[in-house]
């Protein structure tokens, strides 16, 4: 039964993957396992609307029941729904865009996300995953696990998305170093070219970090000539500091100016 659940949660990562319709024979030859295995753990999947099949081309993608799935998530999340006023003042505040994300295995996952209060075409990031290296997001929460936590992110993935893109594994260590000592996280055209983010962690009682809330905009605002706009970090500090108080995680932060 474990090994069924697993095989079918493996099922549901590829088919969210990126590639947005995948064939029996394609899922087969991705996951190592029999078509016939994959063909019966689809057709249960399918039963309960957790994927449907393209009439079109015979391939499957995921179904709507995970979009209830991941509503319930965000509505029940707490730092998202403890991030909401808190994200809203940041934004206004710094007239660009605000992100809250979440550890989630290799990424950080966006839960929340205000956009830059401006006309301009923004499109919505929530329930985006980021290479955890490769966002602002990510690396303020990975600065703030334990040892053990932190050695499990070195090991593991660490695709290059730009050519800015940190990837040597002990190059990352030593960010995480200086985020713990500096209170925040930089991101300058690690992920996106062109776009630079300022987080800072939101942690709990215990001191460890829950998630991540910042700034993400062109880095020709945000790291103007190369430098960090102090402005826009002292927000990002302040909302992050309030919002960690309003989920007991006041000692941590009483460290950071």
């Amino acid at each position: 039964m474990i090994q069924s659940v697993r095989r079918a949660a493996s099922i549901l990562r590829e088919l969210g993957s990126g590639q947005p319709r995948l064939g029996i024979t394609e899922l087969a030859d991705r996951l190592g396992l029999a078509k016939a295995t994959v063909y019966g753990l689809i057709r249960a999947l399918e039963e309960d609307e957790l994927v449907e099949r393209d009439a079109e081309t015979g391939k499957y993608r995921l179904g709507p029941a995970l979009l209830q799935l991941g509503n319930a998530f965000l509505d029940g999340h707490e730092l998202r729904a403890r991030s909401l006023l808190w994200a809203d003042s940041l934004a206004t505040r710094t007239s660009e865009a605000v992100r809250v994300g979440v550890p989630n295995r290799w990424n950080i996952l966006i839960v929340h996300h205000v956009f830059r209060p401006d006309n301009s075409v923004q499109i919505l990031e929530v329930g985006a995953a980021i290479p955890w290296h490769a966002s602002a997001l990510g690396k303020a929460t990975a600065a703030y696990r334990n040892e053990a936590s932190i050695g499990e992110l070195l090991a593991g993935p660490l695709p290059r998305l730009t050519g800015q893109t940190i990837v040597e594994p002990e190059d990352l260590r030593r960010a995480l170093e200086s985020i713990r000592t500096e209170g925040y996280a930089v991101e300058d055209q690690e992920a996106v070219i062109g776009e630079a983010e300022l987080a800072a962690p939101v942690t709990d009682h215990d001191g460890y970090a829950v998630g991540a809330i910042g700034v993400v905009g062109p880095v020709e605002r945000l790291l103007p000539e190369g430098m960090v706009r102090e402005d826009v970090l002292a927000a990002v500090k302040e909302v992050a500091r309030g919002l960690s108080r309003d989920l007991g995680g006041v000692r941590r932060f009483a460290n950071h100016r």
